[in-house]
This record gives structure tokens, C-alpha cells and sequence, in this order.
């Protein structure tokens, strides 16, 4: 297996998922973004984005999607919930949650605070801010009683969304979190195969800003 990766990107997802599940895997890490500074990834990726992952004759480009393959690829359903479990349902809702309803607003916010900053898209960027916070009501009222986010227990699930909040973290959007899902982003990150994940390649690091 083989992953491309930019340090702080979607594409931590997966790595952190490798990591936990023990597997093995080369990786290559790009200079963010790479379509820009290593134009040769193009050929590897035609999106020119990340993640994107090779096992075989299996090629993917979704962070998420990544997770639940090598769960179910590799029967690693220590991190994953077969179908028949009660909260299956609920388990491929959070893992889908976090881009469809977390991340996609922070991207937006990021390209315009950070990457193509003007005074013209300041309030685009805000907009988007303040809409991923508004959509985190639901992971803040499912933490106010729950330490993992299916079954009591880690998985990719929490992968997935735990980017999400690692991500607004660095977009400085984090002294808006409730108290239970900061200390339930604290305690994700400080488990330590998330630690040896964000240890390869240089730590995303944008520049100070107002908060919005």
C-alpha cells in the first residue's frame, strides 16, 4: 500500500488509520498544495489532491472512504462496526458527517482567509466559519454523554470526525468549541498513533489572523 500526503490535509485521515490498525504501507509526502509546488504529482493524481492511495489495483482519493476500506479490506473491525451491528447506521453517518457537513465550509473559510485573501471575500470566509460551527451542534450535544461516537469505543468514525476539529484548530476557530468537544478533541489526539500520523512531514502552520 502506498499514500500521498500532506502534513495537516485530509489526507491524515488515512494515515492515522494505518497507523492504528498496525498496517504496512510506503508514503510519499508532498509540499502543500501539491498541484502547485510538485507539479509532477498531476501524473500520479490528475485532481492533484490528497490523499491518494494505491493497494494494488485499488486507487482512492476520499479520505473517509479510505478508512472504511482498510476496515473492511483487512477485517480490522476493532476500528470499524460490521453491518448487522445495532449502530451501523449511526457509524457510517459520522464517518460520512465529517466531510459532508464539517469540513466542506472549512475549506471554503481556509481558501479565503489564507490562500486568496481579500477584502472583497473576508465575508465569504466568515460566513463559512460561522456555518461550521453552527453544524457542530450535533457532535456537541452526542459528546455531552457519549466519549467515542459509536459503540463506546474508538473508530474510524472518530478518525474522521477528529480531523475535522483538528483542522478548525489550526484555522483558529477552536475557542468557539464547546468544553466536551474540545476535551473529546484533546483526547483523540493525544492517542499515540495520532501522534506518530502528525509527526510525518512539516506541521500545517498558517499565519495568525483576527478571529472572526
Amino acid at each position: 500500500m502506498k499514500l500521498w500526503h500532506c502534513a495537516g490535509s485530509r489526507s491524515l485521515r488515512p494515515l492515522w488509520a494505518l497507523e492504528e490498525m498496525g498496517l504496512e504501507y510506503d508514503i510519499e509526502i508532498l509540499p502543500f498544495p501539491p498541484r502547485v509546488f510538485q507539479r509532477d504529482y498531476l501524473e500520479v493524481n490528475a485532481l492533484g489532491t490528497v490523499p491518494y492511495f494505491v493497494d494494488g489495483d485499488t486507487h482512492m482519493t476520499e479520505s473517509s472512504a479510505i478508512c472504511q476500506y482498510l476496515v473492511d479490506r483487512y477485517q480490522q473491525y476493532d476500528f470499524g462496526l460490521r453491518p448487522e451491528h445495532a449502530q451501523y447506521g449511526d457509524y457510517l453517518n459520522w464517518l460520512h458527517h465529517a466531510d459532508a457537513t464539517l469540513t466542506f465550509p472549512q475549506t471554503i473559510s481556509m481558501r479565503y482567509y489564507y490562500l486568496e485573501p481579500s477584502p472583497e471575500k473576508q465575508a465569504v470566509a466568515d460566513d463559512y466559519a460561522k456555518w461550521f460551527i453552527a453544524r457542530l451542534r450535533r457532535l456537541d450535544a452526542h459528546l455531552e454523554s457519549h466519549e467515542f461516537l459509536v459503540d463506546g469505543r474508538f473508530t474510524i468514525a472518530d478518525i474522521a470526525v477528529t480531523y475535522a476539529l483538528f483542522f478548525a484548530r489550526a484555522l483558529q476557530l477552536d475557542e468557539r468549541f464547546k468544553p466536551q468537544t474540545r476535551n473529546y478533541l484533546e483526547r483523540m489526539t493525544s492517542r499515540p498513533a495520532f501522534k506518530r500520523a502528525e509527526g510525518q512531514g512539516e506541521p500545517l502552520q498558517l499565519p495568525a489572523r483576527d478571529q472572526v
